[in-house]
């Protein structure tokens, strides 16, 4: 499936993210939300959008929006780019059809090749047990 570049209908917020930085960290805000509506997409089908909602219900928010946030990089625009690719990570692997499971059926061989295991399995067993007199 080819990709879909989406980076135009995507809108960023910027944050002050934690972790590495210093005191980098309580004055920039370096962290990126990337927010891309599935429903208002002009470069995405009807049938693409139908399925995108379908799949990722659980990551998209009450209003429609799909967001990412990346606070990884230290600077803006390396979150700015990594969350542009985490969203169409996120879409082309929602896009991309399901491989069909074909169903394979055991040879005449193979099951006698189990019930034989079986029964060796189970004579050895047999053969582990206390041999009374009179019982057989």
């Amino acid at each position: 499936m080819t990709m879909i570049d989406v980076e135009k209908e995507i809108s960023f917020q910027t944050t002050r993210s934690g972790g590495k930085g210093g005191q980098n960290v309580n004055k920039v805000e370096t962290a990126v939300i990337a927010s891309f509506h599935i429903a208002s997409s002009v470069i995405l089908t009807d049938k693409q959008k139908s399925l995108l909602l379908e799949k990722l219900k659980n990551k998209i928010s009450a209003d429609g929006n799909l967001h990412t946030k990346s606070q990884r990089h230290r600077s803006q625009w390396a979150n700015k780019e990594d969350a542009v690719k985490k969203i169409h990570q996120i879409l082309s692997h929602a896009l991309t059809p399901k491989k069909p499971r074909i169903a394979t059926t055991i040879s005449k061989a193979e099951k006698h090749r189990r019930l034989e295991a079986k029964k060796r399995k189970a004579e050895t067993k047999a053969n582990r047990r206390k041999w009374k007199p009179g019982s057989e």
